[in-house]
């Protein structure tokens, strides 16, 4: 009896010694234990600008930083004319009236309704583009949106304000406004004016301004790799931007 009570006691006090050895450490009073974040579920969208993701400190990604540009005068400079160079080497032959355009529609895309801009009403334009113009735009809107999701800004379309012109839009212009040229880049259907004064908000609204060094951002890197002419439009309140 007294042999089979020493087991017993020395099998307990090893099952003691065992559970004490596998316990998991305890923190120091005070501290937290955090599960180590999980950085690939932060991932940018498909073609994210800079094909960068946002940085992750714990689970919240830290937003890019909104810089803009140094100056819309400097980074968009591109007169008329060398726009009309570019208009007239990858556009149609002018189109006369929208019965012409009907009959060119091997040679013009229709835009409208899309997730990433949205095409005021044209009362001087219709919704037409070469196919080289209107991936161009495509492409705009979508590293818009992807700047706005890397930057933390709410989502927002831009506005396309004109597009292709007929000979018949630009004779009513020139009319009712002296400053319109007869040598429109819009008659071509490779030119864009985009809004940078307005937006059309997909969540909530904010700042132009703040949407504005966005696009900029946007345009100036299309720009500078060789996509389009852009030019800084003061009066017009647009980006006046033709395909290369």
């Amino acid at each position: 009896m007294l042999g089979f009570a020493i087991v017993v006691a020395l099998l307990a006090l090893t099952r003691i010694v065992f559970d004490i050895n596998m316990a998991p450490p305890s923190a120091p009073e005070g501290d937290t234990i955090v599960s180590k974040p999980n950085t690939e579920s932060h991932e940018a969208p498909s073609g994210a600008v800079g094909g960068a993701s946002s940085r992750v400190i714990g689970r919240a990604p830290i937003p890019h930083p909104i810089n803009g540009v140094s100056s819309y005068h400097v980074e968009f400079p591109d007169s008329n004319d060398r726009q009309l160079s570019a208009a007239r080497q990858w556009g149609v032959t002018p189109v006369r009236n929208r019965q012409d355009a009907e009959k060119r529609m091997s040679e013009l895309v229709y835009i409208g309704a899309n997730p990433y801009f949205h095409v005021d009403p044209l009362y001087s334009s219709i919704p037409y583009l070469v196919p080289r113009a209107s991936v161009l735009l495509q492409d705009i809107g979508r590293a818009f949106q992807d700047s706005l999701y890397l930057k933390g800004v709410p989502m927002h379309r831009i506005i396309v304000t004109s597009v292709l012109r007929t000979e018949e839009d630009v004779a009513r212009l020139r009319r009712g406004n002296g400053n319109a040229t007869e040598n429109s880049c819009h008659l071509y259907g490779t030119t864009i004016d985009i809004c940078y004064n307005r937006y059309q908000p997909i969540t909530r609204e904010v700042r132009n301004d703040t949407l504005k060094w966005v696009l900029s951002e946007v345009l100036r890197d299309m720009r500078n790799s060789g996509r389009c002419y852009i030019k800084h439009e003061v009066k017009q309140g647009c980006f006046h931007l033709t395909v290369r």
